[in-house]
């Protein structure tokens, strides 16, 4: 069994997995790491699923998306997952550092990112992006 790449310490198939296979995250804040997790595992169905429509990369041309998702995550080695802070309410906020490299460069960044509950749903709506 392997870590989970959201940092909880737990494995992955006892953590974000059952996620990514249809369990739907009871906070905002799951939901975060659980997109962590798949965006490591290039689990591009996933962040599609969970991403709230009015978000500015929802595209209603899936297929042309989850190829957009899938190139990211394949040129992306996810290092590690930071909570920075979590705000939990009608629109919850996660705040975390995102240790990434591309091409062995640091990617990295620091976001505060806004999600919205639709029919019992967690989504991510959008999020401020600060160069770490």
């Amino acid at each position: 069994m392997m870590q989970c790449p959201c940092g909880s310490g737990e494995f992955y198939e006892e953590c974000c997995q059952p996620y990514h296979n249809g369990k739907i995250p009871e906070t905002a804040l799951i939901l975060m790491r659980s997109r962590y997790s798949a965006y490591a595992k290039q689990r591009a169905d996933y962040i599609i699923d969970t991403t709230h429509p009015l978000n500015p990369s929802y595209s209603q041309d899936k297929t042309y998306w989850k190829k957009q998702i899938l190139d990211f995550c394949t040129k992306t080695t996810f290092e590690r997952l930071e909570i920075l802070d979590f705000q939990e309410g009608e629109v919850s906020y996660v705040t975390f550092v995102a240790t990434l490299r591309q091409n062995g460069k640091n990617a990295s960044f620091k976001e505060k990112s806004r999600f919205e509950k639709i029919n019992g749903k967690w989504l991510y709506l959008s999020g401020s992006v600060m160069i770490v």
